[in-house]
């Protein structure tokens, strides 16, 4: 471990002790953005997303902790009508119309080969990428597991981004993955719809299970 490196760790444990001792915790507002009065929708209005908002959306999501700092979820936006009609055919109807309405759909993926990035973005462990490299299923494993969890982070950027969201995942993952990622080590996962929402097609909020029937103490 060089100086530099040990410098760097130092500020950053100092660094990380004065954001705790902060004692930040989310108020309301925040929380009826992220999550209490946020919904999933399913109509759009006729209004543009712009790159610069993706972009923000990214560099918000990237923060998201995954395993050894993984990041295996790939992004691919679909909002030029060439792309939408790629993706269609792999829809189940009654997504079709959903996707087609939104500014942009974010196919969000992962790539098996995550592992080929370790030794530049996970240098604590300089032999981690060997942990998957002959090892298909942990990388499976891996790359789904954390694509996943960048996902739901993703999701949430959009919304603190002031973007509204519909996840989906009614469609044909082998056709997507032939369509976009042929001869690549990346594989499809689900659906986002994003822009700005029509909440003339929303309906009520659905039932949540209770702390009582999910949780348990030991």
């Amino acid at each position: 471990m060089t100086d530099q490196t040990i410098a760097a760790d130092e500020i950053a444990r100092n660094m990380a002790r004065a954001f705790q001792e902060r004692g930040l915790t989310a108020d309301d507002a925040t929380l009826e953005l992220l999550f209490t009065e946020a919904r999933t929708h399913y109509g759009w209005q006729d209004r543009d997303v712009p790159e610069e908002t993706l972009r923000a959306l990214y560099e918000i999501a990237k923060m998201g902790p995954t395993s050894m700092n993984q990041q295996p979820m790939r992004v691919l936006f679909i909002r030029s009508e060439e792309a939408k009609d790629r993706l269609e055919p792999a829809l189940l109807p009654g997504n079709k119309p959903k996707m087609r309405d939104a500014p942009v759909t974010a196919l969000i993926a992962h790539d098996l080969n995550f592992w080929e990035e370790l030794p530049r973005i996970f240098p604590p462990n300089p032999d981690a990428a060997d942990i998957f490299r002959s090892n298909a299923t942990a990388a499976q494993v891996n790359a789904f597991r954390n694509g996943t969890l960048q996902g739901a982070y993703f999701m949430l950027a959009a919304r603190a981004v002031g973007l509204d969201i519909g996840a989906m995942s009614g469609f044909d993952n082998a056709k997507v993955d032939e369509e976009f990622f042929h001869g690549t080590s990346v594989k499809s996962n689900f659906l986002v719809n994003l822009g700005y929402a029509d909440t003339s097609k929303i309906f009520r909020r659905l039932p949540r299970l209770s702390f009582d029937e999910v949780c348990e103490t030991l």
